[in-house]
């Protein structure tokens, strides 16, 4: 029976990386799977799930207006089977998106796993995420250490000219240089040095 997961963790914890393995995994075994990735996402074209590490993949870009239900069934009706369906920077998309899909694992009985973000800079609940948090089947925490300290890191700080800000717009794509995942404490820290 096919789920709907939401895989989350902060900045640098290998979401991506995750997709790119369990991707790999499946096709090993002759078993294909589709990778979408919300198009805000530059950072590696607007077509691909790109790591740190340098590692890319093909993925099929998600706009505003995408159909996910109905890119996955276009693709079902085209090629056959397919085993899973992943999605990279789930935060980013919309509440219709996730409706579309558990649609996906519902009716096309395909198991959808969903990389993200769980809360922004500002610790709010990004939309994607708050609805992957509602309708997920299976929630997992992806870990990481917090940069400045060895807890574990559950918390971003996002950074403007190298000071930590806690205003702007709530999504701002960038990396290293603009974001660090950090523990409870250490964001605290942050901002009482400010």
């Amino acid at each position: 029976m096919a789920q709907l997961y939401f895989k989350y963790g902060t900045m640098n914890s290998g979401k991506s990386f995750e997709i790119i393995k369990v991707a790999h995994n499946y096709e090993e075994q002759g078993k294909p799977v589709l990778i979408f990735t919300p198009v805000i996402d530059t950072r590696n074209g607007t077509d691909k799930v790109g790591t740190r590490a340098g590692f890319t993949r093909p993925a099929i870009p998600v706009y505003e207006d995408t159909n996910l239900y109905d890119a996955v069934k276009a693709q079902l009706d085209e090629s056959g089977r397919y085993y899973c369906v992943l999605v990279d920077e789930a935060q980013w998309l919309n509440k219709r998106h996730i409706i579309e899909l558990t649609r996906i694992v519902d009716e096309l009985d395909v198991p959808v796993m969903a990389f993200g973000l769980k809360n922004d800079f500002q610790n709010q609940l990004f939309e994607g995420s708050y609805n992957l948090l509602v309708y997920a089947d299976k929630i997992e925490e992806i870990k990481t250490i917090c940069w400045y300290c060895d807890r574990k890191a559950t918390m971003v700080i996002r950074f403007k000219d190298g000071i930590p800000v806690n205003e702007g717009e709530q999504i701002q794509v960038g990396g290293n240089e603009d974001y660090k995942p950090v523990c409870r404490r250490c964001y605290n820290e942050a901002f009482k040095r400010k």
